[in-house]
């Protein structure tokens, strides 16, 4: 199964095209005052809905939501501006559709990698993420535990995430291309992403991130369909689609080249800051 190709973003009506709401000196009560709290209460809602909520359904997300719109279209001079179209999922849905997935995914042997494999490094993180962060491959130490990120370069990226008021406990999910580690940590061959993408796309049309961050050339490369050098892929965001779904997706340096190479940090933090202001943006 082959992963969707995504497009330049263009035009408003996106997440990342929403006006940010700023703080006015000057604070007053009233009509507009109301509605614009109540807007961005709304926003507040949706951004945090698999964070301060989990374990709610659908239903009763859908219900909230509803009561936000309303209050809102009332202080903004009594318009009704209609029925909204929501889509929510009930939370525990989400996490055992994921744990399934994860389930079969222990005794695959797809490639050649699962010869040499200790553990199979799927995932971790919040299961309705804010992002979803999409790196290359497992190393030794992530080898060893089955989970993602947590070597040298695992370090640098939660203190990147970190920066912009993220993290895999609360409101992020960070994953591979591929799940299992190849051999001496080469780079995963054309083959090796192809048998994992069936289930890369899986976990994405599952948790349904708002946003997709790749982190280094071969996992932005992979999810474009793309063979641009990483240095032309970041900077900008992209629409990727899947499963009727279209989520901004912005690539940036991996953490294991900022190591090396102090070059990249700048770069690399004007990609995150691009994010954190999509972010900000979506909140509102």
């Amino acid at each position: 199964m082959s992963l969707p190709l995504a497009s330049p973003r263009s035009g408003r009506g996106s997440a990342c095209g929403n006006a940010q709401i700023g703080n006015r000196p000057g604070f007053y009560i009233g009509p507009r005052r109301i509605g614009t709290a109540c807007i961005s209460l709304r926003g507040l809602f949706l951004y945090n809905i698999g964070m301060a909520n989990k374990g709610m359904t659908a239903e009763e997300k859908k219900s909230v939501a509803s009561f936000i719109d309303l209050a809102s279209d009332l202080a903004r001079g009594g318009y009704f501006l209609g029925e909204r179209e929501y889509s929510f999922y009930d939370d525990s849905d989400i996490v055992d559709n994921h744990e399934k997935s994860t389930s079969s995914l222990q005794n695959c042997k797809a490639c050649r990698l699962c010869e040499r494999r200790k553990n199979v490094v799927p995932g971790e993180g919040a299961p309705n993420p804010l992002v979803m962060v999409i790196g290359e491959a497992p190393g030794a130490d992530e080898d060893a535990c089955g989970r993602p990120f947590v070597g040298k370069a695992g370090q640098l990226l939660d203190k990147m995430l970190a920066s912009i008021g993220l993290s895999r406990e609360s409101n992020c999910f960070i994953a591979n291309i591929v799940k299992c580690r190849p051999p001496e940590n080469r780079d995963p061959q054309p083959d090796e992403i192809a048998a994992c993408a069936g289930f890369l796309e899986c976990q994405i049309q599952t948790l349904k991130p708002r946003f997709i961050l790749c982190v280094g050339r071969l996992s932005s490369q992979a999810l474009l369909h793309s063979a641009e050098p990483i240095g032309k892929i970041r900077g900008k965001f992209m629409d990727f689609e899947a499963a009727g779904m279209t989520i901004p997706l912005i690539a940036t340096y991996h953490p294991s080249a900022l190591l090396r190479n102090e070059e990249y940090k700048r770069p690399a933090w004007d990609d995150l800051k691009l994010l954190r202001a999509a972010l900000g943006a979506e909140g509102k």
